[in-house]
């Protein structure tokens, strides 16, 4: 039985020759299926000689699945019902419709990233984004790089190679990735000196740290993702720039997400933006273009044009740039601050400014549509409290008031699992908090409720039907 199952098999040509691989040899190239063919064939071989009779009933099937799956893109668009704003494993800030619509314009066709139209010959890709930061922020000059930490470790080696930079040991941080100061401090040839204690710093410990013949730099770095609290002291960034001043060195300042906006009066603590690090006397501040700007990730150096200039030389530069796209969309992004437009257009503001009202609204929605499903009858279901973050590493211990959909499951695990399916389209990432699985309105865009309420109908029907 064995051997004739085996020599009934159909060769790999004469698979290839039927309608339905011809069609899909046509759109998906002669290799791919190919190579899928020899793999089902081989498999079912497998599964003949352990005595499995009828292994090769679903072939053309099985050939097909399997070509869909080797050509699927592993990155996919998913539906963020986490309320987290600014989720770092799921892309961070989204871009805004004029920020995408600039990035297809630049990539679909020529444009003058490099050339200067005017004087017809070769240009700065910089300034294209760099006179919007400088009227935006009241710096001298701009750089953008291709994220912070790259700002970060540019802007030391150019400035600091061989000598001392003078850094809280409260400031000694580490974020997401293993990104640490100390060991960019040691890549970019910046001898480190630490000042002062991990709760409390003092002017006065600056001030003894500094070796006039070695010191290079003073560095101030952002508690953005994280809080010392209680027993804590440190010097006002005025105090450290009049002490950079004194001693001929930069002060600079790593404000990691960075901002624009005052987000106190979005019911959050004040966050430092990038102005009143500028204004108060900082010499270079880098940022995430990324974070709380809403923009696509870059990194941004700000401040004096001596010093900026003299980083645009260094070598590395070069290897950290930004492409077209980034800065199209970068770009963009600034044109709606300019235009006092951030919180209609950028998705991370618009969803820092969502009411609970409105959010309370769109998760009422959601519960009685898995209300009105037959197939659902008896489903637990309740409008919530609950907290969203702004996340990204930025304002830490920080949350906004929501509203979200609880759901009662008997395993909210295995429902969160389903929905995230890679299969599912587009796969659904929530949270699970007391054994209920939440789904919250705030970072959920209003264009995807209807994606949203079908995965959770068939994932839902899949589970517990």
């Amino acid at each position: 039985m064995t051997k004739t199952e085996l020599r009934n098999l159909p060769s790999v040509n004469k698979l290839l020759q039927t309608p339905e691989l011809s069609q899909l040899s046509a759109r998906h190239g002669h290799q791919v299926v190919l190579e899928a063919a020899r793999a089902e064939l081989e498999q079912v071989r497998r599964h003949i000689l352990s005595g499995h009779s009828g292994a090769a009933t679903h072939l053309s099937e099985a050939i097909i699945n399997r070509v869909t799956l080797n050509t699927r893109p592993t990155l996919l668009s998913v539906i963020n019902a986490t309320g987290v704003i600014i989720h770092t494993n799921l892309g961070r800030a989204l871009l805004s419709q004029r920020a995408r619509l600039a990035m297809v314009q630049a990539a679909a066709a020529y444009s003058n990233l490099e050339y200067d139209l005017e004087e017809g010959q070769r240009g700065s890709r910089y300034v294209h984004a760099a006179d919007l930061l400088c009227r935006l922020t009241g710096a001298e000059a701009a750089l953008v790089v291709n994220n912070n930490a790259a700002a970060v470790m540019l802007t030391l080696m150019a400035l600091t190679q061989g000598r001392d930079v003078l850094i809280s040991r409260g400031q000694l941080i580490e974020i997401g990735g293993g990104f640490r100061i100390p060991d960019i401090m040691a890549q970019s040839g910046a001898r480190l000196v630490e000042v002062g204690t991990t709760n409390r710093t003092y002017l006065r410990d600056f001030e003894q740290a500094v070796k006039p013949e070695t010191l290079g730099m003073i560095l101030s770095v952002h508690y953005s993702n994280y809080q010392i609290s209680g027993f804590t002291a440190h010097p006002s960034l005025a105090e450290l720039a009049d002490l950079a001043r004194r001693c001929g060195v930069p002060l600079m300042e790593d404000l990691g997400s960075g901002t624009l906006l005052d987000t106190a009066p979005f019911g959050l603590a004040h966050e430092p933006t990038i102005q009143e690090s500028l204004a108060a006397g900082v010499d270079l501040v880098t940022a995430s273009g990324d974070k709380l700007l809403g923009g696509p990730q870059a990194g941004l150096i700000l401040g004096r044009a001596t010093l900026i200039n003299k980083i645009k030389k260094h070598p590395l530069t070069r290897a950290l740039r930004v492409d077209k796209m980034t800065l199209a969309a970068l770009q963009a992004t600034l044109l709606a601050y300019l235009e006092d437009k951030p919180t209609a257009e950028i998705p991370v503001w618009q969803m820092i400014a969502a009411e609970p009202a409105t959010l309370a609204r769109r998760a009422r929605r959601w519960q009685k549509a898995l209300q009105d499903e037959p197939r659902l009858k008896g489903l637990s279901t309740r409008v919530v409290d609950s907290c969203s973050t702004v996340g990204g590493g930025s304002l830490p211990g920080q949350t906004l008031p929501t509203k979200a959909l609880a759901i009662h499951v008997p395993s909210a695990a295995r429902l969160a699992a389903a929905l995230r399916r890679s299969d599912r389209q587009p796969p659904v990432v929530a949270r699970i908090e007391a054994d209920r699985l939440l789904l919250d309105p705030r970072t959920v865009l209003p264009e995807q409720d209807l994606e949203l309420v079908q995965a959770l109908k068939q994932a839902l029907t899949e589970l517990y039907e």
